[in-house]
């Protein structure tokens, strides 16, 4: 018995040995991960940037293509401004354009003539000079040569004078005419990104001011998650690092994305995020973008204001399946995602594949004629 006595003795002093060990090993590897996480969270939604769309000038709304909740592309038509005014300036602008170059032409014209008249001139005074210096010709009659010459002289600088300034007058009318084009195109508003619209702040009909809004629109291409982090961790956060976004509505289903902005200021805490570290009062918000290319594959299925965690990887050399979000890393397609590819996979192969040709009719045999009887 005293040498069982000894067994469990000695068993129990190894149990309790190898427990001491192994809880101090954990503690251990507690305090090294609080000290150097690998990972770290932070609540926030999905936003987006939104744009609003406005009128470049004071008009009346003509009409409004889209409605509220629609999907747009790049490109597609929003409202049409009325442009009967614009197109009355236009159509003025274009009757003083030519009536410069007419007035133009006509100052070319003036300018041959007074050149022609100048070269007779000049003559006549050259050769009054000639005979007025051998005393050939009466002084009057000189004088009246020198003057004729000096007049045609001074008349075709005049001409030549009215020429440029028809020549800037059909500049001035045709920059004119480019600024009022410019205000037609700019009277159709079109969508300058993959978005949809969210409001419609105006209506047909309804007189706007110059830059007055119509509608917003919320960019689908530009979608992130705003989340905040105590001043502990952020200082560990580096732009570009990876993060994974898990939804409230579909945890199963990670959303990869990059950190693209870091505030470089601190701020207290929202009221409307919940802390892991309730001590920690001034914060730095974090900013997570999912890959544009991304969103436009599913630009349908896209919706902002969900909330969710954004998981952070802090050492770019941790694996995500140590992540204490217990993230699913190897998820499969979402529903929504499975029924769009499916979706397009088939009107694809409709496309793609030719329609069946109609049933050619049989062919009736003809008649043979009959034998002639012999």
């Amino acid at each position: 018995m005293s040498g069982l006595k000894k067994t469990l003795v000695i068993a129990v002093i190894v149990i309790a040995a190898v427990g001491v060990g192994w809880y101090a090993y954990h503690r251990y590897r507690v305090k090294q991960e609080m000290k150097y996480p690998k990972f770290y969270s932070g609540n926030g939604r999905l936003e987006a940037t939104e744009v609003y769309v406005s009128a470049k000038i004071a008009g009346r709304i003509d009409q409004i293509f889209v409605k509220e909740g629609d999907l747009v592309h790049k490109g597609d038509k929003l409202v049409q401004m009325q442009t009967n005014t614009l197109e009355a300036q236009k159509a003025a602008t274009i009757a003083q354009i030519k009536a410069c170059e007419s007035n133009y032409k006509k100052s070319e014209a003036a300018v041959k003539l007074k050149e022609n008249d100048l070269k007779y001139a000049k003559y006549k005074y050259d050769q009054q000079k000639k005979l007025f210096s051998t005393n050939a010709t009466a002084e009057q009659q000189f004088k009246e040569a020198e003057t004729l010459y000096y007049n045609a002289l001074a008349q075709l600088d005049t001409a030549k004078a009215e020429v440029l300034s028809s020549k800037a007058q059909i500049e001035v009318q045709k920059a004119e005419l480019q600024k009022i084009e410019a205000d037609i195109d700019d009277s159709l508003l079109i969508a300058k990104y993959d978005g949809r619209v969210q409001n419609l702040l105006a209506h047909e009909g309804e007189v706007l001011s110059a830059g007055g809004r119509v509608m917003n629109i919320i960019a689908l291409t530009d979608v992130y998650m705003t989340f905040f982090l105590p001043t502990s961790i952020a200082g560990k956060v580096a732009e570009g690092a990876d993060v994974k976004i898990v939804l409230d509505a579909a945890p199963e289903y990670p959303i990869p994305a990059k950190v693209t902005f870091i505030d470089p200021v601190a701020q207290f805490t929202p009221k409307s995020v919940e802390t892991q570290v309730e001590r920690e009062k001034l914060m730095f918000r974090i900013k997570a973008s999912i890959n544009p290319e991304l969103l436009e594959k599913h630009l349908e299925l896209v919706k902002t204001g969900m909330p969710g965690v954004a998981w952070v990887k802090l050492n770019p050399n941790a694996k995500w399946e140590d992540c204490p979000g217990k993230i699913n890393i190897r998820p499969a397609t979402p529903p929504a995602i499975k029924a769009d590819q499916d979706k397009k996979a088939a009107e694809a192969q409709s496309k793609s594949t030719p329609a069946p040709k109609a049933a050619e009719p049989a062919k009736k045999d003809s008649p043979k004629p009959a034998d002639k009887q012999k």
